[in-house]
């Protein structure tokens, strides 16, 4: 374990809260001490939940230390047990309580409480927050099956397995696959962890598969299923135009049925291969691209720019150390070396080295975007208040990649600047003093003085490149100058000229 001011995922713990939060009839006590209820904060604030996630914390304080700690957890589970009557109790400790070695799951079991209880062995100083939502749904889904003979399944149904909470943009996706499985004919048995009860747990074995759309979270549980009641599963992610197609597919395979109904709907509904091929979209072509998430949305966001978008791959790389062979893969087949680190100063080097010119990455890499002056979009958790909007907004299926191609795109508007640039070169308006357009051609305001690059030991601007670069409108400017700066730097160039500028802006326009 590591203490930083930013953390790509939690502990464990908070992997198991997000599995417990997403099911219905379910209450986990946690051993934990005052200052880990901080993590209810993460579902009521950032996620918008209308209620606290079920837990009871034991909530020991620092003079509890001296006494035993055992029966607090025991008198927490108890009261947990009366006034909540769950139909399965999870008993956890946090990393702080993980400590004292007070054995929760044993001391809750031994309280007789009629109800099942399932302990949760959450190594805070080994594994974090994804390791621990996939463990805990591994665990209920073991506990809690029931067989089914594979010949009394009905072929074409399935379980959806993945969604739960904090997920990113999980609540919508469902929507989407559950259309593409609907037009099929395919009966949807059960989704978990999302909104699931422990009785329909039990309810796994009765479907002909399982549809895994967060192999972070549900993959252990689907592989356990497969390797042991031989109930296959789907490898695809329904993310991009291409990918949705495979997965309809993949799908269509297992269920044996014919997968036409789905595909036409990719002709009714989605607009992001029109759009990427329209005149007005070209710009989008070799812009330079860096994907860094989880491991699901980074390989199928690299797929995605690159086949669909035309964009070009200047980096890949994930925080999950679990999938690394995955993401190790999908670079390989781009010619690049994977960036695997949890360390965001790390990724933050990897992005300025790269010089790329949108980033699509987590609200970590938003922030390091930023600061950078590069444009980004958040492609998966962890994210923020605003990436859990109230409309729909999913990042599977056919409606997934026209709201990709919607917020993808716009980070990219210095694509279209350069074009208007290009025709508006010398137009009044486009000047030093100008001041905003709505204000009257005859507005001025004062322009702060660019940063002298030559006072940072960077390359020095001639008197006419100088000159060139203020006819560039305002609100591009800075990053104009950035990127000649980085271009000269790059070729070790002392000084700045105007071949030097038309040469970067031809560069960075490829």
């Amino acid at each position: 374990m590591e203490l930083a001011t930013w953390t790509y995922e939690g502990p464990p713990h908070v992997g198991a809260m997000r599995i417990v939060t997403a099911m219905r009839d379910t209450h986990m006590v946690l051993h934990a001490p005052q200052g880990d209820t901080y993590a209810d904060l993460l579902f009521t604030m950032i996620e918008r939940r209308d209620r606290r996630p079920p837990v009871t914390y034991t909530t020991f304080r620092a003079a509890d230390l001296g006494s035993d700690t055992a029966d607090l957890l025991k008198t927490s589970a108890r009261e947990a047990g009366e006034r909540f009557a769950p139909q399965v109790l999870l008993v956890a400790a946090s990393c702080t309580a993980e400590l004292l070695q007070d054995d929760p799951g044993g001391l809750a079991r031994s309280l007789g409480l009629g109800v099942p209880v399932v302990p949760l062995d959450l190594p805070a100083y080994q594994k974090k927050e994804d390791w621990g939502a996939a463990e805990t749904f591994y665990r209920l889904v073991r506990g809690l099956h029931r067989p089914v003979p594979a010949e009394q399944r009905q072929r074409a149904s399935c379980n959806i397995l993945g969604p739960c909470a904090l997920g990113f943009r999980h609540r919508d996706d469902i929507a989407e696959v559950r259309a593409l499985l609907g037009a099929m004919g395919i009966a949807i048995n059960v989704v978990a962890p999302d909104d699931a009860s422990p009785a329909d747990l039990t309810r796994l074995g009765e479907a002909g598969f399982n549809v895994v759309l967060y192999p972070e979270i549900a993959g252990t549980a689907a592989d356990w299923l497969a390797r042991t009641h031989r109930q296959p599963r789907t490898h695809g992610v329904p993310i991009g135009v291409g990918a949705t197609r495979d997965f309809i597919r993949e799908v269509a395979d297992l269920a044996g049925v014919d997968p036409a109904p789905a595909m036409a709907l990719e002709r009714r509904d989605c607009r992001l291969p029109w759009y990427s091929r329209s005149v007005d979209s070209t710009y989008l072509t070799g812009k330079r691209v860096f994907v860094f998430g989880d491991a699901t949305h980074a390989i199928a966001a690299a797929r995605v720019g690159t086949e669909e978008f035309g964009f070009e791959l200047a980096g890949l790389g994930t925080y999950s150390r679990t999938f690394a062979r995955d993401v190790r893969k999908a670079a390989d087949g781009y010619g690049l070396e994977a960036l695997i680190s949890d360390d965001h100063l790390e990724v933050e080097a990897a992005i300025a080295a790269a010089c790329p010119e949108l980033v699509l990455g987590t609200q970590m890499e938003r922030h390091i975007a930023k600061r950078l002056g590069i444009g980004c979009a958040v492609i998966s958790a962890p994210a923020h208040v605003q990436d859990y909007p109230a409309r729909r907004a999913p990042q599977m299926g056919f409606e997934g990649a026209n709201v990709l191609w919607d917020s993808w795109v716009h980070p990219l508007v210095m694509g279209l600047e350069e074009h208007l640039l290009a025709m508006f070169r010398g137009d009044a308006e486009f000047h030093d003093e100008a001041g905003a357009s709505h204000l009257g051609v005859h507005a001025t305001i004062p322009v702060a003085a660019n940063e002298d690059a030559s006072s940072t030991g960077g390359p020095v601007w001639d008197f006419q490149a100088e000159a060139e670069l203020k006819k560039i409108p305002f609100f591009v400017r800075g990053k104009a100058r950035r990127n000649t700066e980085a271009f000269a730097a790059e070729r070790g160039s002392a000084t700045i000229t105007l071949d030097t500028l038309y040469e970067a802006k031809a560069h960075y326009g490829r």
